[in-house]
């Protein structure tokens, strides 16, 4: 995955999520509409600064493990700070080489990708590392991000590797396919 974003554009960003976070908390809202439970094992691929990942470490509880991902170092800081500052235990950074995110093979109970497919050069290649990270029984949750839902829908249909179990207005479920 190529980064696509400076670091000071990402500082941007983050001040703008931040500003609409305060005035309307859409995160806390739309994270419990993915279905995370106690004890659950969640990536939230492609991170940034972590508007969701603390959500989902909450929603997940103690007993729970979130990898945070992403491949700037400054997305990470700023999840570490926000994790220190809510003492939350339950939250590992990795920074992701291209779509390797170094995670055990067959470990999440449920990955989150938000807000990146659209930025995608390879979307077979990122949903192919997005599987192998993910449980066999495992779940995808994945928006749209900036692009027509028919195109998130065409990438994940032609990669043969999610099958779509549930679409939302802002995002769809999808399960592993097997091949005998």
């Amino acid at each position: 995955m190529k980064e696509l974003m400076s670091d000071r554009s990402f500082a941007l960003m983050n001040l703008v999520m931040k500003t609409m976070e305060f005035f309307h908390p859409q995160a806390v809202k739309r994270a419990k509409t993915f279905g995370i439970k106690k004890g659950d094992i969640i990536v939230d691929y492609a991170c940034g600064p972590g508007r969701y990942t603390i959500e989902f470490a909450q929603l997940a509880g103690e007993e729970g493990r979130i990898f945070a991902v992403d491949i700037k170092e400054i997305a990470l800081r700023e999840v570490e700070r926000k994790t220190q500052s809510q003492g939350l235990k339950n939250i590992e950074l990795r920074l992701a080489k291209g779509y390797d995110s170094s995670i055990d093979s067959g470990i999440a109970d449920m990955v989150i990708a938000l807000d990146v497919f659209f930025m995608v050069e390879n979307p077979t290649k990122f949903l192919k590392e997005l599987a192998r990270i993910c449980k066999k029984d495992g779940t995808l949750v994945i928006d749209d991000g900036h692009q027509p839902r028919k195109i998130t829908k065409n990438k994940i249909q032609e990669s043969g590797i999610w099958e779509i179990i549930e679409e939302r207005k802002d995002h769809l479920k999808c399960k592993k396919i097997y091949k005998d």
